[in-house]
């Protein structure tokens, strides 16, 4: 008598061929000389929901090292994300550059 754990060969082979998970891509800030710092800080918590020290180490990030990470996101979302952060930053005359690389 089996636990009804036990896998079949069908169950084997279904398993193989399952959806793989799509490709993912990372939204990223690039720093400039001229978006205030509680501007970028608004904008992480705005449209990726960090709260506030997470959103400051990430601005902190871009303001040293020149890019940092928003978050991961399937294609759709990310160059949904980049488009708001970008009329967003236009909107309040602000040239911040919000872009996508795969992750």
């Amino acid at each position: 008598m089996g636990t009804g754990l036990e896998t079949t060969p069908e169950l084997a082979q279904e398993s193989k061929t399952a959806a793989k998970q799509p490709p993912m891509w990372q939204v990223v800030l690039l720093n400039d000389d001229f978006t205030p710092m509680e501007f970028v800080v608004l904008v992480l918590q705005r449209f990726f929901a960090l709260g506030h020290e997470q959103a400051v180490q990430v601005m902190l990030k871009v303001h040293h090292e020149g890019k940092g990470v928003c978050g991961v996101y399937t294609y759709d979302v990310a160059n949904t994300k980049v488009v708001q952060v970008s009329r967003f930053a236009r909107e309040q005359q602000h040239p911040l550059q919000c872009v996508m690389e795969e992750a």
